[in-house]
């Protein structure tokens, strides 16, 4: 304990915590002061008055003075609390834990500390210790229901769900049977659909049904009772009352696409391939025929059917669907209906169908066989679904014409604007692209999504500066310090560090990946809050689902595109070091006295140029900045707006490898994981380590051409390293040579031999070409001009573009891969050249290759615009044209 004050610096002791508590800072510190006056060295205000300081951003001050009160009194507890609360609020969670500990060596049956300390260790998933720590809790003080429940989920979580169940139970034997009042009925009734879970899990299933109808009086949320109910039946096999049961159900939501799965699993008529024979087709059509008529006004009962059905009754079943939400004007239709895009037959139903629709609305104004005049709206949002359906199947010039149409009909309709940039965007030219959503959101500045897939398709032009811009519009006062930072805006941070990297900004690239892995960060701590908050208010199943979303939160794919996006940073980083500022000199020192000026001068508008942006940035209107209570809020000033000390890392691999441990944790099963641990282990030369990638790369996806470049590359570099001297060294080699044999592609062959094979089974897939024509010009570098063949001879055999029914075989990704792979890795311009020429006659639209219909062709109308604002001689609607100006 410690050191006790006279009864007034008691009271005044007192006084700091509860101003601590309600957090009146200025006055806790005075009274600490006070007490300091008479009593300089006591440990307990010490302390006290350093926790405040941390409130108040004196974070230094505070640690020097609770470091000071600790060592005046190492035996009070409350001194070791609060250096564990300091800890906490830094969360360096395992520190405040040891600091917990030794307070309760001093005091073992504080309450206080022990809840401090159970929400530590649930927050750092210390389980064991967490059932300790809740066992001591209801020990103190058995009469608190928290203590209780605290404790069963503490088992729950630790595996042992059975412990928890009986826990349960016997906090439910303590209770009155008149029990709960009318004020905790929802929290008792969470609490009996917890345990009823718990059982489920346990496998319990009898149990918990007759459980269930037992409590059903006492359980408030009767669609989680009917819910939990169905879901016992359907795991017992009792099919009928399941099916009964959810009916029920679908008759108080008829849209719930998971009671139509539930009802086909309890009629035995479910796949999850979704693949049917006849008769379960003819089966399922006549459940979704009664339960049409049951609920004539769903959209589910009429959508699913599409999943299942075939041929003819495919084509009625669309028809229906489609015809109805053609005349209301949803422009989600072509979205609903984009998974039936995975079977080439549907599509090929789906487009003769809305092309007869387009043709009798054009002719007659109504859908065939239709006595109802239809509205001129039905037109445009069938040209609407057309241009949709079109760009889906890669026949962009039709698509085009389509959504022409389609604006020259009804031309203040943005979804049109939006939905043509998105086909100029697949088609290849994302400079018109952005300048169409930028018309789009001209049109209605006031819609946030239209704004925000403007400032996306901006990114993907690579028009950062103007993006932020854009994006800015929504935010408060248009503040352009960290207000996207503050709001995660992830998509954005995401787009703009892929456009940076694109552009070889490898430090804000690096700025914008690592603010969206600290998000994830601030994501997993704000857990915290809720560790107390839903064991008070009882909501238990939400809460134990929210754990193990936290645990497997970083296989999120935002996190794994930030995760690899910082580790190929790293990667070129590595790859091009920076060069140092007396190198850069020394270089310069070198070029011709022309070349010199050329390049100072350059380097003196870059500084002015970006002086000047600083300059835009801070200045601010003058109400900005300015709180209600009158003061003026002071931001944050970035320390590294553009990334420069990111990038001056002693080693970039290790940084990386940082970033792959988390992938490989939470991402094991994705292969860019095992392609990054590839690249990274091959450069720090870490032999097993690029061996284990391998083989999980073969694993996952053996056929992969990223696999087969892997493989080869691997076992080439292995064959050419110098033979083995050390004991290690040996032992290494003997690894290889046995795993060798395990890799099927390497039997018997030789690595020449085995890319042979890999290009024989692979030959109509131009990525797989590329990938045997890259190996056999590492394998074989002689050999340049005929592995240049093996990838020109693809195109070939290309499908006629605009076909009807065709889908577009080569894909405008492929071919800038492979055209970059021919000028950057085999060294050919001249086979370069004439790929780029091809790709362009076949891309037409695509500013990559430069086609004759992209923005980038002399004869485009973005062109002509363009010049027209520069000259000043444009005429009508000059905002209009400023806004393509892009």
């Amino acid at each position: 304990m410690g050191v006790p004050l006279p009864p007034k610096e008691a009271n005044l002791f007192k006084l700091i915590v509860k101003s601590y508590e309600t957090k009146q800072y200025k006055k806790g510190i005075k009274a600490a002061d006070s007490i300091l006056k008479k009593f300089p060295n006591h440990g307990e205000t010490l302390s006290m008055k350093g926790l405040t300081l941390n409130c108040m951003d004196r974070k230094a001050e505070a640690y020097e003075l609770v470091r000071l009160g600790l060592k005046n009194d190492l035996k009070s507890h409350v001194c070791w609390h609060v250096y564990g609360l300091l800890y906490r609020s830094d969360r360096d969670y395992r520190e405040a834990i040891k600091c917990y500990r030794n307070a309760l060596r001093i005091d073992p049956e504080n309450i206080e500390i022990l809840r401090d300390l159970s929400l530590l260790q649930a927050q750092t998933r210390d389980l064991a210790g967490f059932v300790e720590t809740r066992q001591q809790l209801l020990t103190l003080k058995a009469n608190h229901r928290l203590n209780w429940i605290g404790f069963a989920v503490s088992h729950h979580l630790n595996s042992n769900g059975a412990k928890a169940i009986d826990i349960l139970e016997a906090y439910e034997g303590t209770l009155e049977d008149d029990y709960p009042p009318d004020n905790e009925r929802i929290e008792h009734g969470e609490m009996l659909l917890y345990k009823i879970s718990l059982m489920e899990e346990c496998g319990l299933l009898e149990r918990a049904v007759e459980e269930l109808h037992r409590k059903e009086s006492k359980i408030v949320d009767k669609l989680a009772y009917k819910e939990q109910q169905v879901s016992l039946l359907v795991k017992l096999g009792r099919f009928e009352e399941g099916e009964k049961l959810y009916k029920v159900l679908l008759s108080m939501n008829p849209d719930n696409y998971r009671y139509y799965e539930g009802l086909q699993r309890c009629l035995e008529l479910y796949k999850e391939n979704g693949q049917y024979s006849p008769d379960e087709s003819d089966q399922l059509e006549a459940v979704y025929k009664s339960l049409a008529r049951q609920y004539n006004r769903s959209s589910a009962v009429k959508r699913i059917p599409l999943d299942f059905l075939h041929g003819d009754k495919f084509r009625v079943a669309a028809e229906n669907y489609i015809r109805p939400l053609l005349t209301k004007g949803v422009p989600s239709l072509f979205s609903d209906l984009s998974s039936l895009y995975e079977f080439p037959a549907k599509a090929d139903i789906l487009e003769q169908l809305i092309i007869e629709l387009e043709n009798s609305i054009k002719t007659s104004g109504r859908f065939p066989e239709s006595s109802e005049k239809e509205l001129p709206s039905t037109l445009m949002w069938t040209l609407f679904y057309l241009a949709q359906h079109y760009d889906r199947r890669g026949q962009y010039d039709t698509a085009l014409k389509k959504i022409d149409e389609a604006i020259e009909h009804t031309p203040t309709v943005i979804d049109l604007y939006s939905v043509k940039s998105r086909i100029l965007k697949h088609a290849g030219d994302l400079s018109a692209s952005a300048a169409l959503a930028d018309e789009a959101r001209c049109l209605d500045l006031a819609d946030r999504y239209v704004n925000s897939d403007c400032v996306k398709r901006m990114l993907q032009a690579d028009q950062v500066s103007l993006a932020e811009k854009t994006a800015l519009l929504f935010t408060k006062d248009g503040d352009q310090q960290n207000t996207l930072y503050d709001m995660q805006c992830m998509w954005y941070e995401l787009a703009s560090g892929e456009s940076y990297f694109r552009q070889g900004d490898l430090g804000r690239a690096l700025k914008k990946f690592l603010a969206v892995e600290k998000h994830y960060s601030d994501i997993t701590e704000d857990q915290f809050d809720f560790h107390s908050y839903c064991l008070r208010k009882m909501t238990l199943r939400t809460y134990v689902q929210m754990l193990k979303f936290q645990d497997r939160l970083h296989s999120n794919s935002y996190f794994r595109k930030a995760a690899t996006g910082a580790i190929r940073c790293y990667l070129k980083l590595y790859d091009a070091p920076l060069k140092s500022t007396a190198e850069e000199e020394d270089e310069i020192s070198k070029l011709p006295p022309s070349q010199k000026k050329k390049l100072r001068q350059k380097q003196r508008k870059a500084d002015l140029r970006a002086k000047k942006e600083a300059e835009e940035k801070n200045e601010e209107p003058t109400t900005s900045g300015v709180s209600k209570s009158g003061k003026r809020q002071v931001k944050p000033v970035d320390p590294d707006p553009h990334g420069e000390k990111l990038l001056q890392v002693e080693d970039p691999l290790v940084e990386a490898t940082k970033f792959l441990k988390l992938l490989q944790k939470h991402s094991p099963d994705v292969l860019e994981t095992h392609l990054l641990s590839f690249e990274v282990n091959m450069r720090k030369n870490k032999i097993l380590l690029a061996l284990q990638a391998v083989k999980h790369l073969v694993r996952l996806d053996t056929d992969n051409p990223d696999t087969h470049r892997c493989l080869i590359q691997f076992f080439y570099k292995v064959g050419s390293m110098p033979a083995p001297v050390t004991d290690s060294e040996k032992l290494i080699w003997n690894v290889l040579d046995a795993e060798r044999e395990i890799f099927s592609q390497l039997h018997d062959k030789s690595l020449i031999d085995a890319n042979k094979v890999f290009f024989e089974k692979h030959k109509d897939s131009l990525m797989h070409r590329a990938a045997a024509a890259e190996m056999l010009h590492v394998l074989e570098p002689s050999k340049k001009a005929e592995a240049t063949k093996l990838i020109e001879d693809s195109t070939k055999d290309s499908c006629t573009i605009g076909a009807p029914g065709t889908v577009r075989k080569l894909k405008l990704k492929e071919c800038i891969i492979v055209h970059k792979l021919l000028a950057d890795v085999l060294y050919d311009n001249d086979a370069a050249s004439r790929w780029k020429v091809r790709c362009a006659e076949y891309f037409p639209y695509s500013t990559y290759f430069e086609g004759h219909l992209s923005s980038v062709a002399p004869s485009s109308a973005y062109q002509q615009t363009k010049k027209l604002l520069e000259n000043g001689t444009a005429n009508g609607n000059v905002e209009k044209l400023e806004a393509l100006k892009i």
